[in-house]
């Protein structure tokens, strides 16, 4: 009997599944929004919630622990300089404690929702989305302002008009 279990096991041996969330939760902090399984999503969600709170604390041994629990390395001898630069843009630690935990530094727990989705296509399982409370939105890119068409270029009939000729 299973009382007092309260592990999901996804269909997974324990090593598969912590590997599996680790890989969500990473998921989550570089796009700030997963869409997975409903089953998942509540399996990932403690996960999540739980590295905020070790960004929150910020010490150096709270990025150690984080860095083992997401199975994340972020030490590598890296030969270019353009390589470094784009590590260390996508580097789930740095983003975790840098940008997301002094977002929920006044929040006391509830920083992740589940939104539930239609049931997938192929073999009908519920799905949800994961994502972060209160993060702010990614800059939206300023729209390119056009220039009128004909303002631009001349129109296929005033080109191929022939010419009167006196």
């Amino acid at each position: 009997m299973r009382h007092l279990k309260r592990t999901a096991k996804l269909g997974r041996t324990g090593e598969h599944r912590n590997a599996m969330l680790a890989n969500l939760v990473c998921s989550l902090i570089r796009h700030k929004r997963v869409t997975t399984t409903l089953a998942k999503a509540k399996a990932a969600r403690p996960v999540a919630e739980k590295m905020v709170t070790l960004g929150k604390s910020g010490t150096i041994h709270a990025r150690r622990l984080a860095a083992a629990r997401l199975r994340h390395h972020s030490r590598r001898m890296l030969k270019s300089k353009e390589l470094r630069v784009q590590a260390r843009r996508q580097d789930v630690v740095r983003i975790l404690f840098d940008e997301i935990a002094p977002a929920f530094k006044d929040r006391r727990g509830g920083y992740t929702r589940i939104v539930k989705l239609n049931r997938r296509q192929g073999d009908a399982a519920a799905l949800a989305i994961l994502e972060w409370v209160e993060l702010p939105a990614a800059p939206a890119e300023p729209a390119k302002t056009e220039a009128p068409a004909s303002a631009q270029a001349p129109t296929a009939t005033e080109t191929t008009a022939p010419k009167e000729s006196p």
